[in-house]
């Protein structure tokens, strides 16, 4: 995984570590220099987390990333991106980021719809067609790279999710935070210095979502869906995908 600090990578150990138990999960931090191919030795799968930094994918601070993300592609590894990993994709790959019109996003992405690609597409096999996950972010994705294929969006923003599959990049994503618990996101609001500062109000319902029926209603979701497993369903699709590329690269 390709995270800023520990917390971008919590969220993914825990979800794998109840998804993929016998997974041998690696952290790797760019911001602490660049990294290089060695970085990727014996890897099938190449995460790219969240990040509570207050600069753009395209920003000149973020050229360690985007490097990172360079050599996971050239290396032909099936890659996921959440939130920032996502608009870093965009950005490597040609597309955009930008500010949303539409200010923060965070707590649930609510009401987020399949578009018709979505909902044939094996990153969200058992997914259903409108949900509902953990989310917090100011940037999104203004322009898809050319090739790339929307799978997501909702009234905040036009693309929730999108995948790449073509000279040999094998890149799937989404805007929201499937690894997040709501108690995660509520962490990053307690942080007076976050541009995220300005929701604490959410902080109370995002910590007692998971049980409390009313407060997951308040900010758009119900309990049920926030279950580890109900909320991480991209992630089991997306390790299934990463198994099935490994496979076929060691029968070749």
């Amino acid at each position: 995984m390709v995270a800023r600090g520990r917390r971008g990578a919590e969220g993914f150990e825990q979800a794998f570590q109840h998804l993929a138990p016998d997974a041998d999960v690696r952290v790797v931090n760019p911001y602490e220099g660049f990294a290089n191919v060695d970085d990727f030795a014996g890897v099938d799968g190449v995460v790219f987390t969240g990040s509570g930094v207050s600069w753009s994918t395209d920003a000149p601070e973020a050229a360690c990333q985007r490097a990172a993300m360079e050599l996971a592609f050239d290396a032909g590894l099936p890659s996921w991106g959440s939130c920032n990993g996502m608009q870093l994709a965009a950005v490597v790959l040609g597309g955009q980021v930008a500010a949303s019109p539409n200010g923060l996003e965070v707590g649930v992405a609510r009401e987020t719809r399949l578009t018709p690609a979505g909902q044939t597409h094996p990153q969200f096999k058992s997914r259903t067609a409108v949900f509902a996950v953990p989310c917090i972010h100011r940037d999104e994705v203004s322009r898809l790279p050319t090739g790339a294929v929307k799978l997501a969006h909702n009234n905040h923003s036009e693309h929730q999710a999108f995948s790449y599959d073509q000279g040999g990049v094998s890149f799937w994503g989404a805007q929201y935070h499937p690894e997040l618990r709501t108690t995660h996101v509520a962490y990053y609001l307690e942080d007076g210095d976050s541009i995220f500062a300005g929701k604490s109000a959410l902080i109370a319902d995002l910590n007692n979502a998971e049980t409390d029926a009313q407060a997951a209603a308040r900010l758009g979701t119900a309990p049920d869906a926030l279950t580890v497993s109900y909320r991480t369903i991209e992630l089991a699709n997306w390790l299934a995908h990463v198994k099935q590329h490994a496979d076929r690269t060691r029968q070749q």
